[in-house]
């Protein structure tokens, strides 16, 4: 029998807990012993549970319980979750977390903690959920160099995006609508604002590259200025809206990653993820793109990748998992004021005709975009050649000094 432990009854923690216990003859089959939840920490009381017999509210039980091997961490967020976790791989018990916040901001210093005390440090549900995504990029893609990763990497988002794109809702009734159905926070802004989404695009550079990317050093937009003007403007292009984590290895050695809004054509296997699914694509130089889609959260998806890494822990107790990436204090993204992109500008002007002229003499090579329903004044129109993002901001400011209003500008993904 191999002893475990759960800090956090949450959402995640409970869907943990609940497959610990119905499913232990499929886990006895896999690892060969029982895995037995010793453990449950939680502030609140659960006399209801059946397993209200294995809470309690002091770490220390856990911490000072020589049986419990593994300890799974669902608390989320930094504290007390990233003390709790030092302490367990500081006496070498194996932990396993759906924690991406505390993994984006601290996963190389808990993996080298983990390989200094021979313990394991496995985040399979830190991104995408049930998608499996870090063990196949860590084994199955092993034999790749990793040209690029790009992907919807927050349901949330993706659901309110896919409500503006299909039933042609305004921005505010959709998150209206999924804080209602459960799928938003009370406070979105850690979605809306593409904050999550980049905990988790840092995650998957990290592991591809070998260096620990920081939330803080990556360029990030989110979503809450987007209209439906915007949405229909990119069906006109041939695609649709997607909040896009992007990175990639340029040939500088330094990386090309941000989190923002793209156009994303209808031929793209991202065009098609809707609603609160994630899709995430790996761009391998042998193996070209492969794509990795379903639930990117919820109880139960998210609590079978997490026991799945339990699994793995119970079955690697004197062996290390090959899972690692080393800190850096290197400078090693490159600014995104040089990262290359086209861009799909929505402009206001008196003459709207003048003014895409205008937009033609500072951008040079542009197709203009036509809606039917567009007011007076307003024009629309894709760059067709790649510029450094920093030369479209000094265009975007050219244009406003002309006294053409630029009310939209999003990147055009090359996915």
């Amino acid at each position: 029998m191999i002893s475990v432990a759960l800090m956090g009854h949450g959402v995640v923690g409970s869907g943990v807990a609940e497959i610990l216990t119905t499913h232990k003859q499929k886990l006895f089959s896999s690892v060969g012993e029982e895995i037995y939840l010793k453990h449950i920490l939680d502030l609140r009381d659960f006399p209801d549970s059946p397993l209200c017999d294995r809470f309690t509210k002091d770490f220390e039980d856990i911490i000072s319980d020589r049986e419990v091997r593994v300890v799974i961490e669902t608390m989320g967020g930094i504290n007390p979750a990233y003390e709790f976790t030092k302490r367990c791989l500081g006496v070498g018990k194996s932990v396993v977390t759906s924690n991406k916040e505390l993994v984006a901001r601290h996963g190389a210093e808990l993996l080298q903690l983990a390989k200094d005390n021979n313990a394991n440090y496995l985040f399979e549900a830190s991104v995408g959920g049930g998608i499996p995504i870090l063990r196949p990029i860590n084994q199955c893609l092993v034999a790749n160099e990793v040209d690029e990763i790009a992907g919807i990497l927050n349901g949330t988002t993706n659901f309110i995006l896919t409500k503006m794109i299909d039933e042609n809702m305004p921005f505010d009734e959709a998150l209206k609508l999924a804080q209602d159905l459960g799928y938003a926070e009370r406070n979105p802004e850690a979605d809306v604002e593409g904050h999550d989404a980049c905990r988790k695009i840092c995650i998957l550079a990290s592991l591809a590259y070998g260096k620990h990317i920081y939330p803080d050093n990556v360029h990030t937009e989110g979503i809450t200025k987007i209209a439906l003007e915007d949405v229909e403007y990119a069906a006109v292009w041939g695609g649709v809206i997607k909040l896009i984590g992007k990175c990639k290895l340029l040939p500088s050695g330094l990386m090309d990653i941000v989190v923002a809004p793209m156009f994303v054509p209808c031929t793209s296997q991202l065009a098609n993820i809707n609603d609160v699914f994630n899709g995430i694509m790996v761009r391998g130089d042998c193996t070209g793109d492969v794509v990795f889609y379903g639930k990117g959260a919820g109880k139960l998806p998210t609590a079978s990748a997490v026991v799945a890494d339990t699994v793995d822990c119970c079955k690697h107790l004197k062996t290390r998992k090959n899972l690692f990436w080393v800190d850096t204090t290197d400078n090693c993204i490159a600014p995104y004021t040089e990262s290359l992109t086209k861009v799909y500008m929505r402009c206001l002007a008196e003459d709207a005709d003048t003014a895409y002229n205008k937009a033609q003499d500072i951008f040079g090579d542009i197709t203009r975009l036509e809606r039917a329903s567009a007011p007076t004044g307003e024009f629309a129109f894709v760059t067709n050649e790649d510029m450094p993002y920093g030369n479209i901001l000094e265009a975007v400011e050219n244009l406003e000094q002309a006294g053409i209003k630029v009310a939209s500008a999003i990147r055009i993904g090359n996915l």
